[in-house]
């Protein structure tokens, strides 16, 4: 599944640029997968980078940031950082 995810990213990034929210999706869809195998460190970063890309090019208050800040929060209450899991749930749901 991986190996799919990361091939449909690199299409996207060479139709659309770094800087889509497609390819943010993208992102997006990596982390999962890299949560689902209990590898933290590269869904964070996968996360983190469709924040980045979301918050730039739709803005704070859009649904897509929700979903982003719920996604990292996810990651974070499976590594039992629930602190950090609360921060992000609350900021989706501020949105």
């Amino acid at each position: 599944a991986l190996a799919m995810q990361q091939m449909a990213l690199d299409c996207a990034v060479a139709e659309w640029g770094q800087g889509h929210p497609n390819v943010a999706t993208f992102h997006g869809s990596i982390g999962n997968v890299y949560r689902a195998q209990d590898d933290y460190d590269n869904a964070l970063l996968h996360h983190q980078k469709r924040l980045d890309i979301n918050l730039q090019v739709l803005g704070s208050e859009h649904p897509d940031v929700a979903g982003s800040h719920n996604d990292i929060g996810n990651v974070y209450s499976n590594q039992g950082k629930y602190d950090e899991a609360l921060l992000q749930y609350q900021r989706s749901l501020e949105i």
